[in-house]
């Protein structure tokens, strides 16, 4: 694993080079509408572990009334404290992972994204983890798990579907191990991955559909 020497960040990485070239460009913003909604941040925080460039998520409580269970990029609603959209990211991933916010070089924003559904407006925050610090579960009452996966396993075709929203709605989706990544943070993810350039061809026939746990049902 590659770490900060004697506290001083690292530089970052040329893998990311593709990445950073296309930040001039965020994209087009998603389903925007004149409603008003709390605008909101996720912190899509590149690394370097031990099995090569990697990203942190989150897995939410299965208690919580809102997206029991699922997976996400650190994040939440913006507060009146926060200076930029940047601040709250990183202070709502420290929340939840304890991550040390002063680590984190800022790498730019995407397109935001309207999610009629939590009525938030959410801005993807791209960040590189130039000093990598300890992360964990900081309230067992919010986040079930605090996980790093590297960029090999999310490519890898064997671990892509496409998955099977209620109303035979579809998206793209990741299934590593037991984590299962899909809906907003799965289109986001790959986005991401795309501006990359570290897709690689998978069968996007094969379909997966929702668990009932991640849709508030009881099987």
């Amino acid at each position: 694993m590659v770490t900060s020497v004697n506290g001083v960040g690292l530089p970052i990485p040329g893998w990311l080079d593709q990445l950073r070239s296309t930040m001039d460009d965020p994209g087009e913003p998603y389903r925007p509408t004149e409603l008003k909604r709390r605008p909101a941040a996720v912190l899509i925080l590149f690394g370097e572990g031990a099995d090569g460039p990697d990203l942190l998520f989150i897995e939410r409580a299965a208690g919580l009334r809102s997206h029991p269970g699922q997976v996400a990029f650190p994040g939440g609603g913006h507060e009146d404290g926060d200076r930029n959209l940047a601040d709250t990211a990183l202070r709502e991933a420290a929340e939840e992972t304890g991550l040390d916010p002063n680590g984190v070089t800022i790498l730019g924003d995407l397109a935001t994204v309207e999610v009629p559904i939590s009525g938030y407006r959410v801005t993807p925050v791209l960040g590189w983890w130039s000093r990598p610090s300890s992360v964990g579960v900081v309230d067992p009452g919010e986040v079930a798990s605090v996980r790093r996966l590297s960029i090999a396993e999310l490519t890898d075709p064997a671990n892509r579907y496409l998955i099977t929203h209620p109303g035979r709605r579809f998206g793209p989706g990741f299934l590593v191990g037991d984590f299962l990544i899909w809906g907003l943070t799965a289109h986001m993810l790959n986005g991401v991955l795309t501006r990359g350039g570290w897709q690689r061809p998978w069968d996007e026939d094969r379909t997966f559909d929702i668990p009932d746990r991640y849709l508030g049902r009881r099987a």
